[in-house]
Parts: structure tokens; sequence; C-alpha cells
């Protein structure tokens, strides 16, 4: 099975890119989290049954074994489009059915498979028009699919069909064809910008690790995926795992290192068993291990689970992990391209960052320059959630604007209610009002530091009008201070102390000197924190004070929720000409608050009323108003 050199392998690519051709239709089921989650698993089987009941000469997915022209079932990678999922696309066809179920699978044959035809009731439906392929489907179109797009269009695990369609060419050039040198100079040229948050130049931190005299060097691949709602990372571990590796063995070439690590959190159970699937498969095929494809160079790759802490996103705590010490930060410099891992010259990139790599040396740095802007050419992967019909992973060039994003990819505001802001970059981020000048703003690096947000990995929370930004606030606040691993006293203390002032606002009991005091500890917190997750840590509140500062007025000032989120804040009261006394209200009151008699208004008592809401929720005549 291992490839004993560059002839054998680019013979090994023919024979599996012909298999691919023999498979004349294609049903691929959604094999991501997502819709595993809801019962892709039980499709997929039922696929499987369908075909051994009927005799078929069908295979599941025993590429290279067949030598006519077969139908191919498959678990793909994540297609995206998580609102809608199951998801199950037929080829040819590019035909994309949505919330799949294994009861629809017998007509998916039959029709479909059988008959080319499809069944009209499992498509994609948008005011008032049904869309058959998937490129016709709203959310599709605007999107410009460079780092997914194998994702949802082939087996995650299988070697072959990555092989198949090209994968691990870019690969053998870079071992084959060009020097180190030139490997990084071409990642150099194409402006490649780490997709982990920061932004900082690729290939820059590339030709620092290539400059020190220390010839141990290693290749780190973050994916630790911590922030609330992003799952980019997961998805291409998921869905495409050999792209990423090819990623992290081009930049071993480019700077000589013979092992490499991929830190992932446990709470990521298929990436880690899908990575381990690739790993293994790529030794047996000799793409990993000593003197590969014959040549002088040799290269592993293990795996080291993390524990789910938000800390171990950032590189020294990372590599502090992989250690076997608690991940902590430490002070910088010496940085992690001069003494990163076991204090050896690292690189240090994220699972998007990596897996951009392959099509940078395949196509050229002119190639990846031609998508996005000047200063942030490629496209950026975005996890869309929140108040927005269409929910998924998207990816679009740099430079997208917010408007195209949340109108046009996502569908626009759930239940037609109006937007407010977008939190962008996770709990490092920021949150972006609604007007003019946001709406329009270009998504790079460069023009969200510019308005006060990073780009982050890319997790991207819509909020509508009942959103309250003083509990958003709080709640990022809160999820950064428990993530604190606790090393420096402004991150400790400081965010213990935001989160404190920001709970007591919300519960009524805010000042206006706590607003003052609020942004002195922000900024105290940014200048003198040790690691960027305390750096960026008072984003959220510093954003919110600038575009919300009228609703913590209304909190401190007005002792009011103007959203009605903070239960503190609101009350239910009975409308005496609306209620007809049927004391409905009364029996489904948990706490005995409601008292009244029959046939007359009824009376909460505001002393006993713990804002549950199970009165307004039982009254028949809206005559309970939360106020």
């Amino acid at each position: 099975m291992k490839i004993p050199s560059l002839a054998a392998f680019q013979k090994r690519q023919m024979d599996c890119a012909k298999a691919l051709k023999l498979e004349h239709k294609k049903i691929l089921v959604c094999g991501g989290t997502g819709c595993v989650a809801g019962g892709s698993l039980d499709i997929y089987a039922a696929f499987q049954e369908i075909i051994k009941k009927g005799n078929f000469s069908f295979v599941d997915v025993q590429l290279e074994k067949e030598e006519k022209p077969h139908v191919s079932v498959k678990k793909s990678g994540c297609h995206g489009f998580c609102e809608m999922g199951p998801l199950v696309r037929i080829e040819p066809y590019g035909i994309l059915y949505v919330k799949v179920t294994k009861e629809d699978v017998a007509e998916i044959f039959q029709e479909t498979i059988l008959k080319g035809k499809p069944v009209k009731r499992l498509l994609y439906h948008f005011n008032g028009k049904n869309h058959t392929t998937e490129k016709d489907i709203p959310f599709y179109k605007k999107q410009r699919r460079e780092v997914l797009q194998h994702c949802g269009l082939i087996d995650a695990e299988s070697i072959e069909e990555y092989i198949g369609i090209g994968g691990y060419t870019a690969f053998t050039k870079a071992l084959f064809q060009m020097s180190s040198d030139e490997v990084i100079e071409e990642v150099v040229l194409s402006k490649l910008r780490g997709r982990g948050g920061g932004g900082f130049p690729t290939g820059k931190k590339w030709m620092q690790v290539a400059r020190q005299k220390e010839t141990t060097r290693y290749v780190v691949c973050n994916g630790d995926e911590g922030d609330p709602g992003a799952f980019m990372d997961r998805s291409v571990m998921e869905g495409d795992p050999h792209r990423m590796l090819e990623g992290m063995l081009i930049a071993a070439v480019a700077v000589r290192a013979t092992e490499g690590f991929i830190y992932v959190r446990a709470e990521y159970p298929l990436a880690v068993t899908r990575l381990r699937n690739a790993i293994e498969q790529a030794r047996e095929w000799g793409l990993l291990g000593k003197n590969i494809l014959g040549s002088d160079f040799s290269f592993d790759i293990k795996i080291n689970q993390g524990a789910g802490a938000f800390v171990c996103g950032e590189g020294s705590a990372l590599t502090a992990s992989i250690e076997g010490d608690r991940g902590m930060p430490r002070v910088k410099p010496p940085r992690t391209v001069e003494q990163g891992l076991f204090s050896k010259p690292t690189i240090l990139n994220n699972v998007e960052t990596f897996a951009n790599l392959p099509s940078i040396i395949l196509n050229g740095n002119e190639w990846f320059r031609s998508m996005g802007t000047p200063s942030s050419p490629g496209t950026k992967a975005f996890a869309l959630t929140g108040n927005v019909n269409n929910t998924g992973l998207i990816e679009v060039p740099m430079g997208t604007n917010l408007k195209e994003i949340i109108y046009e990819i996502g569908g626009g505001i759930k239940n037609g209610k109006d937007f407010k802001a977008v939190q962008i970059g996770g709990p490092s981020g920021g949150c972006l009002c609604l007007d003019k000048e946001h709406l329009d703003l270009p998504l790079d690096f460069d023009s969200l530091k510019s308005a006060g947000a990073m780009i982050g990995s890319g997790g991207l929370v819509v909020m509508d009008s009942d959103t309250c930004m003083v509990e958003v606030a709080r709640f990022f606040m809160s999820f950064t201070q428990r993530e604190s691993c606790g090393k420096c006293v402004p991150c400790r203390e400081g965010t213990l102390r935001m989160l404190n002032i920001l709970e007591n606002i919300t519960k009524g009991k805010g000042t206006l000197e706590d607003l003052d005091l609020l942004e002195e500890l922000a900024e105290t917190i940014t200048d003198t924190a040790l690691c960027g997750l305390g750096k960026t840590a008072s984003l959220p509140v510093i954003s919110t004070l600038k575009y919300f500062r009228d609703e913590y007025l209304a909190h401190i000032v007005d002792k009011k929720c103007p959203t009605k989120t903070c239960k503190s804040l609101s009350s239910y009261v009975i409308v005496a000409d609306k209620c007809k006394g049927c004391s409905k209200c009364s029996r489904g009151c948990p706490v005995n608050a409601i008292s009244g008699t029959i046939k007359e208004p009824f009376v909460i008592d505001q002393a006993k009323c713990i804002k549950c809401g199970a009165c307004k929720d039982a009254c028949s005549f809206a005559a309970i108003e939360e106020v």
C-alpha cells in the first residue's frame, strides 16, 4: 500500500480519478455533526438497506473495486446549510434535499435514482419557489466556497476520493518541484493572513521560523475552536480532513519540520475520529512517516485532545497544554516562532489557514489575491447563527459586506423583525449595530478593527430588535470570566469586577458612575492583560457602550429593560378591563402569587411573583401584560 515514489503516486492518483468517474450517480448524505444529530446516519443506513433488499448492483464506497458504472452511497462532510438538515445531495443532478427523514429514502431512491426526477416536496422552498439544485438556493448563490469546496461532495473518510479529485498534488509540487524558500515566498506573496483571529501574515510567520538556527522545528495546528456559535474549523476537520493534513505537510516542507501536532478539543469527537482515520490512511499510503514518496523528507502528525479550555486557543497556552502542563499563556517574547512547542521554533496556524494552502501552492499567489481585498485576500468561512432565517456555515470572499450576508445569504431576520446588531468574533469580538455605516461594512481584518471589532475565528451571531445589548455584554463577560485561566491579575480580577457591575445593571442596581468604571476597567485590562483572551475580553462591553448606551441608561435611570429581557426589571400585571375572572392564571401560578374572586378581576402579588410568565401563557384573554 505504501507508495514508494512520485511516479507511483501519480499512477495511483489516476486510478482513483478513473474510479470516481465510474460513479455515474452519487447519493451524498451529510455526515456533519448537525445532520448526524438530526438522524442522517439512519438515512444513510436506510439507503444501504434499500440497495441490499433490491439486489441492485450498487456499492457503498468501494472506490477502485468496481469496473463498471455504478451508484455510490456515501457520508459526506457538512454542506453548510445546517438550518435545513439533514441534507441529501444527488449527483450528477446537483439536487439538494432538505429536512430529509429515513421515511423519505424509498421515494428519493425510486424517483430520483431510478427515474432521474426530483421529489418536489423535499426541495428547498423560498418565497413560493422551489429550488431544485444546490447552486440555485439563495443561501449558496453569494458564496465562494474554496476552503469548503470539497465538504459535502466527497466521502470525508476516504483518502482515495481526496486523491482522486487532485488531493496531495500541491504537497508533491512543494516537495519535488519547489525549494523551501520558494514555498515560503509563494505564501508570502499570497498575503494569506491567519484565520484564527489575529490576522498575522502567515508567510511572515513561516519566514521567522525558517530563520531560526535551531533545526528541530514543529508544525502545530490549532483546532481548539472555543468561540460560542463557531464551528468553521470543526467542519473542515470533519468534512475534509486530508486537506488540512496537506496544508500541514506543505508547512513542514517549508521549514523542514519532522513532527506536527493537531490540538483539537475532545468536545469534537467526530472530528477526532476522522482526523485519526485520515492520519492512519496517510501513513498507509506513505504520505506521512519516513522518506515520504521515496524522498529524504520525513514528517508525521500526532493528535492532542484538549479539555475544552477557551484560553488554550492562545498559542503559548496551547503549546503548554500539549507539553502536559496546565494551559496557561506566558509572557512574550520569546514568541512561538522562536521558542514554541518544547521551546523549539514552531509554526502555529489554525485549521482554516492550513486548509487554504493547497490551493495557493497549486494555483499561485496571484489567483489567491484575486479574491477578497488588497490587504485581506482570499475567502473567509463564517458560522452564521442567531436570529437569521438561514443559519449555517458559509464562505465568502473577504470584503463581502454585512448586508449581503444577513439579507441575501441569511435570508433576513426571523419572523420579519428588525435587525439590531451582529456580534462578530466571539467573546473576543464586538457588537456592531444597525446603521448604513455598518451594514455596508466590508468584512475583513482591517475594516472590522477600525470599527472596534475583530474578525476573530469567524463566529457571526445576528441579533434582532428584541435582544438586550446589556445582557449580551453580561453574557460574553460571564463567558470570558469563567474561561480566564487566572494567571494575570487584570484578567482574573478585572473581568470579575466588570461582570459584577454588569450583573448589577441588569438587576436595576447600577449607577451612572458604573459606566465610567466599566470604561476605565476595560482600558486597563486591555492594556495590561497577559494574553489575547484578557486583552480582548472588554470588546463586547466597549462596543455595546458605544452603540447602545441608551439601553444602559434605561436600565440604570429608568430601571427598565427596553426589550423586557432582564426579568429583574420587569413585572407582570393584570389589566382589570380585560380580566374575566376565570382563575386560569391563578391555577397556573407556581408560587400562589395570584388571587381574586371568580368573575372579578384578579390581582398579582408582586412580592411573591417570580416573573416566570406562566400566568401570561395561561390567560385566554390577553389580560396579563409584562411591563
